[in-house]
């Protein structure tokens, strides 16, 4: 339902593979339109820098050094990039790894992209120079001493792109907005009247809500296995792959979590994906709040979170 409050604007836009709006308070359309161009342009540099579908990306051209086994220097955006995802693979052990993309080359997850499991020889082969333990990272010098691996950024660019927005505009002076992209979601602060943002948490298996979240501060990441799955001989294959083995990872259908910034509540949804069967454990070990559905629609929410 469209949300008629007055004063409050939303100005869509796409970017980074999916539809992004800024839903803000404002004097009129063209105030907010003037905000939200701040945010539409930033998120439009950053993916023009990090999208490994551009090969004019600064990205591509690591990637293009990381295929022939060279070094590189980053600037400092980047390798505070490269610091986060080293310490996501650490606290992970090693399931949160930026340099699992490679694995895309044994799967395809378009629609009537794949018809047979990947052979296990050719998983095999790509599981060799997937491992950020094989990167030699020391600011700001990223080497790749194995030749042919590959960095994906996009298990933390999208979030990051979130947090960035809500910086940019509360320093333009707009406290009251939220920053959608892509289901990724973050808010300056309340609504003008000082209530909660009502966010919508999508049903795996429907167009309807699940549940709904009230949003003050921070931000709401969702991680998902039913956006993005092949169905092979009758059972499905998420598009969530395990670094360790290169199999798509079984278990919950979606997680949300809660955090101050989002690029953090991505990382910890993403881990609690990868996890399986595990990812309760995972979510209750980091104490913010969270949603998590199993494969049978039953709901599990933290103390927190309900």
């Amino acid at each position: 339902m469209k949300d008629l409050t007055p004063g409050l604007f939303e100005v869509v836009f796409g970017a980074m593979g999916t539809r992004c709006s800024v839903s803000i308070f404002a004097a009129d359309m063209a105030a907010a339109r003037k905000l939200a161009q701040l945010v539409i342009d930033d998120v439009g540099r950053l993916e023009a820098k990090y999208s490994r579908y551009l090969d004019t990306s600064f990205l591509s051209r690591i990637n293009h050094v990381a295929q022939a086994g060279g070094e590189i220097e980053v600037d400092a955006e980047t390798a505070s990039l490269l610091d986060y995802a080293n310490t996501c693979y650490e606290q992970s052990e090693g399931l949160f790894d930026v340099t699992s993309g490679l694995l895309r080359r044994a799967w395809n997850f378009q629609p009537e992209g794949q018809t047979a499991v990947p052979d296990a020889t050719a998983i095999q082969a790509l599981l060799e120079r997937v491992g950020w333990h094989h990167v030699d990272w020391r600011a700001p010098r990223l080497r790749f001493p194995l030749a042919g691996m590959e960095l994906d950024f996009g298990g933390i660019v999208k979030e990051y792109a979130a947090d960035r927005a809500v910086s940019l505009l509360r320093e333009a002076g707009a406290p009251h907005a939220l920053i959608n992209l892509g289901g990724d979601l973050c808010v300056t602060g309340p609504r003008a009247d000082g209530s909660s943002w009502s966010i919508a948490i999508q049903n795996p298996e429907s167009d309807a809500p699940i549940d709904t979240l009230h949003l003050a501060s921070g931000a709401l990441a969702t991680s998902g296995s039913y956006a993005r799955c092949i169905e092979i001989e009758g059972l499905k294959y998420s598009h969530l792959l395990n670094p360790r083995t290169g199999m798509p990872v079984q278990g919950p259908l979606s997680v949300s979590v809660v955090a101050d910034h989002c690029v953090i509540a991505g990382s910890v949804a993403t881990l609690a994906m990868l996890k399986g069967r595990e990812a309760r454990q995972v979510l209750d070990d980091t104490g913010l709040a969270y949603l998590l559905v199993h494969d049978s629609l039953k709901i599990t929410r933290s103390a927190a979170f309900a």
